[in-house]
């Protein structure tokens, strides 16, 4: 005995809806067939009036096989809503803008830090040219704190092009023969490119990894409003090794190495996952990470950017999950 799935294929599911719908309209609609007494002679007799079919309504016939096609429709169409949307570009592009807020505000809170670690730990005048005369930096001493308030005022211009405004807070122990630290770090009215930024993270400050580097792990969680009315907030656990320009005083020779995870999400509150393959690049005299590889998810959707061989530009690979790719051009703030 053989079992047919009615509802496996569209076609079986019109001619399932639609047997289901006949037999209800015929139900409601068809009434038993009369009968009358007819006297014959001194007999009477139950003589059926037969009723024909052409009296059942042809319309609700008409009706009964648009509800099935639709209802057909209906199933489809909810098939299709449940596909995998790809990720886009344009989601790419403000994740990455993220990245660079987060990035660069780190990378405040550690110049301002190494600036003291440098100066009192080689006992030499060490003077960052990372933040310019618009920056105020104020330093409140406790018998066994640092406290450090970063005022950019309304809008102050950094060398590598971006605009801050409002407070940095920077917080750690006043002992600086320390290996290792606790940096506390977080914002008032603090603004990026024209970006409200709120937030704030610790960061655990190694003076010199199993490379020899100074190394930052971060807990970042920020939240950020675009002037074009796009809201985001994210979230980071990432290890930055400064491999080159330590203690230089010249910022535009300083480079890092980024690795670990991340989250974004986004106006609709699509929630991406990103996580470091291949440790990202940033020389710091570059606005764009110049190689590395970040896989990034949302849901069921998959994909990988690769931000190329070094060179400095907008430019990265997107691989889907299907294995299509395409060249991208990120923005960070540029126009």
């Amino acid at each position: 005995m053989y079992l047919i799935d009615f509802q496996s294929a569209c076609k079986y599911k019109i001619i399932y809806n639609f047997i289901i719908a006949l037999s209800f309209f015929f139900w409601i609609n068809v009434k038993p067939f009369p009968s009358i007494l007819v006297k014959v002679g001194n007999v009477k007799k139950k003589v059926i009036m037969k009723k024909s079919l052409k009296e059942v309504n042809r319309t609700g016939l008409l009706l009964l096989a648009i509800f099935s096609i639709i209802s057909c429709d209906k199933d489809e169409s909810q098939d299709i809503s449940g596909e995998v949307e790809p990720i886009t570009v344009a989601e790419l592009k403000v994740s990455d803008e993220t990245d660079l807020i987060l990035e660069d505000v780190i990378n405040i809170g550690e110049e301002v830090y190494a600036t003291d670690e440098i100066a009192l730990t080689s006992k030499a005048n060490y003077i960052s040219d990372f933040l310019p005369d618009c920056v105020t930096i104020t330093t409140v001493t406790t018998s066994i704190s640092k406290e450090k308030t970063i005022d950019f005022g309304e809008g102050c211009e950094l060398p590598n092009g971006n605009v801050l405004g409002g407070i940095i807070y920077l917080s750690y122990l006043k002992d600086m023969d320390l290996a290792t630290k606790t940096l506390g770090l977080s914002l008032e009215n603090f603004t990026f490119n024209g970006v409200a930024v709120e937030g704030g993270a610790s960061i655990v400050r190694t003076r010199s990894n199993e490379n020899g580097n100074p190394q930052s792990d971060a807990e970042a969680d920020f939240s950020g409003d675009w002037p074009d009315g796009t809201t985001a907030s994210f979230t980071a656990n990432r290890t930055r090794e400064w491999i080159e320009g330590y203690g230089s005083g010249f910022w535009g020779d300083n480079v890092f190495l980024i690795s670990g995870k991340g989250t974004y999400t986004g106006k609709l509150g699509n929630v991406f996952m990103k996580e470091t393959i291949v440790p990202l690049r940033r020389e710091l005299s570059c606005r764009f990470i110049v190689s590395g590889i970040l896989e990034i998810s949302r849901n069921d959707a998959t994909a990988s950017l690769d931000f190329g061989d070094g060179t400095c530009d907008a430019k990265g690979i997107l691989t889907h999950s299907d294995g299509e790719s395409e060249e991208i051009f990120l923005r960070r703030f540029m126009r």
